[in-house]
């Protein structure tokens, strides 16, 4: 095989090399913040299990409680009443929504970082509560928000990732689309 330009093999395109050069600096920061993300989340569901009595408040601020409380279903407690079954087809949705994640953020152009930065967040919150369905049968919420007699359902930080991540990916979705009408 003849040798290409200083002395280098010829190049044989990205599918002889299938993720070497493909871990650019902006995914490998996404890939980063949705580590800390899943770190953070255990973290704090680890500090809330063994500081917090089930079911019992803690007064933080006028509007916010921390109130652990543990959920075997998604969202708002959806298909909490499926038992195992519910928590096995939740785990297999977020694995496969992670997979598509993954596969979303290692094709992005380096140049989106709006949306690099919404997938990491969405993919941390993700697997921070499949970590949980997983190891424990159910989700560890603590942060319950109220004002007056309503109380929002109580959720934890991943929850908040995704709910962040969401709003990147909405934000990002109306600048390119503001972009997209000037252009």
């Amino acid at each position: 095989m003849a040798l290409g330009r200083r002395g280098a093999l010829p190049d044989r395109g990205a599918a002889s090399r299938p993720l070497r050069g493909r871990f650019t600096p902006p995914l490998m920061l996404w890939l980063s913040i949705a580590v800390v993300v899943v770190f953070l989340d255990q973290w704090s569901k680890g500090l809330a299990v063994s500081q917090l009595q089930y079911g019992a408040p803690v007064r933080i601020l006028p509007v916010l409680n921390f109130t652990l409380q543990f959920n075997s279903g998604a969202a708002f407690s959806i298909l909490s009443d499926l038992g195992d079954t519910g928590r096995w087809l939740l785990s297999a949705l977020s694995i496969l929504i992670s997979v598509g994640l993954l596969v979303w953020m290692f094709s992005l152009p380096s140049g989106e970082w709006l949306l690099g930065f919404a997938l990491a967040f969405i993919l941390g919150g993700a697997l921070g509560n499949l970590w949980d369905r997983l190891q424990l049968g159910h989700v560890v919420d603590f942060i319950s928000v109220h004002y007056a007699d309503r109380f929002f359902p109580t959720f934890n930080l991943a929850d908040s990732a995704i709910t962040l991540g969401v709003i990147l990916m909405l934000a990002d979705t109306l600048i390119q689309a503001r972009q997209g009408s000037r252009a």
